[in-house]
């Protein structure tokens, strides 16, 4: 079954940093553009960065351009965001997730993991 299993969340002061990881399991990881989306308390959904399937290519909020920077390990099955720069508007729970078809990109599936809690506070 497909498993998606986010850690690296925790409690970081503003201007602080963070990487958050994501190990993909149960299908061929390569074949899909990743995605970091969070939901910030009583906020919906929002997505925050995407990669190609072989990492060539990335796409950023505006708001964390510049900060965060999405990556992936496809022979580890590993997607990654290492945030720096971290700001209170950036507590939120984040997920990754995964297109919804292989190869081309798409759009993104709602997540169904846990997700990991970043909560940035003085």
């Amino acid at each position: 079954q497909v498993q998606l299993v986010e850690s690296g969340g925790g409690l970081v002061q503003p201007g602080g940093s963070l990487r958050l990881s994501c190990a993909a399991s149960g299908f061929t990881f390569s074949s899909y553009w990743m995605y970091w989306v969070r939901q910030a308390p009583g906020k919906g959904l929002a997505w925050v960065s995407r990669i190609s399937t072989n990492g060539d290519t990335t796409y950023y909020k505006d708001s964390v351009k510049g900060r965060f920077t999405i990556s992936r390990d496809n022979a580890k099955n590993m997607l990654y965001l290492q945030m720096n720069s971290l700001k209170v508007e950036d507590t939120a729970l984040y997920y990754c997730t995964r297109d919804r078809l292989a190869g081309p990109r798409s759009t993104y599936l709602p997540p169904w993991s846990q997700g990991t809690q970043v909560t940035v506070s003085s």
